[in-house]
């Protein structure tokens, strides 16, 4: 345990849950890291007493590694009515193979969700999950996330409305700078009957993947836009797209694939919709937002005679 001071009382109070004590260490080693001072550590067999019991909790950490799925599927139910409204920060660690539950479970603002996470990712997650609701708002790394997003919705509305003048004729209308930047709310042309199909958009995926047969697929990553394909093309097939495939479809690291989710959907372009059949899973889906989006620029790319890349 830290040192006392005036320090170590302002530091955020976080509450460790995990079976294997080695992954305790990896989350109370990341904390230190981050400046969270650990209140206590469990294993899932107490930590809904602990979770009752311990005042003033900002945060908690979950390792869900060795957890059965009945024991894990209670806890995170504790810890998102615990956590809702981002009072308290969460972080949890999930295995490959139960992201789709603990995403179903706890996929909103304030949740970091990592799978496999190296020892910086780990760190970035407790300092994003410590933070105070407006503090983490407004953090330097999602705030570049955010910027990105933003800078990749005004330039899809600009394209898709020049490409929707060319093809009626009009000449695209003067701006006081040098490019138009409707906002993120921008609506496409209302009379698009263009559709692009699933195969197509499909092809645009096998396309990008190819790449990384003749270069760092590093070079070309952009998860964003890989998922909004992928999700586009389920919704023309009318499929439903687990967070796990989603993560696979966007062909980076399981935990920058979640991170992405996590921006999209608060960003109000992905929703997350419950399996009826089994309110342990959850699907991930275009939203109506982004819908209209994919719908207006596909459309408007097609009447120009442009591809999708």
């Amino acid at each position: 345990m830290m040192a006392g001071g005036d320090g170590y009382a302002l530091r955020p109070n976080l509450l460790v849950i995990a079976d294997d004590p080695a992954r305790a260490q990896l989350a109370e080693e990341a904390a230190e890291c981050a400046g969270l001072r650990v209140t206590a550590r469990t294993d899932v067999e107490g930590a809904a007493e602990a979770i009752e019991r311990i005042a003033m909790l900002d945060a908690v950490a979950i390792e869900t590694a060795g957890v059965a799925e009945a024991r894990l599927e209670a806890l995170l139910g504790q810890i998102h009515d615990f956590a809702e409204g981002g009072r308290v920060g969460v972080v949890a660690v999930a295995e490959p193979h139960q992201l789709d539950q603990v995403a179903g479970a706890l996929l909103g603002p304030g949740r970091q969700i990592l799978c496999e996470p190296g020892a910086a990712e780990r760190t970035l997650a407790m300092l994003l999950a410590g933070r105070a609701p407006e503090a983490r708002l407004s953090d330097v790394t999602r705030d570049a996330e955010r910027a990105r997003l933003q800078r990749l919705h005004e330039e899809v509305a600009r394209i898709a409305d020049t490409l929707a003048r060319m093809t009626r004729g009009e000449e695209a209308p003067r701006t006081s700078g040098p490019v138009r930047t409707p906002g993120i709310d921008y609506r496409g042309p209302e009379t698009d009957e263009v559709r692009v199909t699933a195969a197509e958009l499909r092809a645009v995926l096998r396309a990008r993947r190819m790449r990384a047969q003749f270069f760092d697929g590093e070079l070309f990553a952009d998860p964003a836009w890989d998922m909004l394909l992928d999700l586009f093309a389920a919704d023309i097939e009318r499929r439903r797209v687990s967070v796990s495939s989603l993560c696979i479809a966007a062909a980076v690291p399981p935990t920058t694939a979640l991170r992405w989710i996590g921006t999209l959907h608060d960003a109000g372009l992905f929703e997350r919709q419950p399996d009826p059949a089994d309110r342990r899973r959850a699907y991930i889906a275009l939203s109506a937002k982004g819908l209209e989006g994919m719908h207006g620029l596909t459309g408007a790319l097609k009447r120009a005679g442009l591809h999708l890349v």
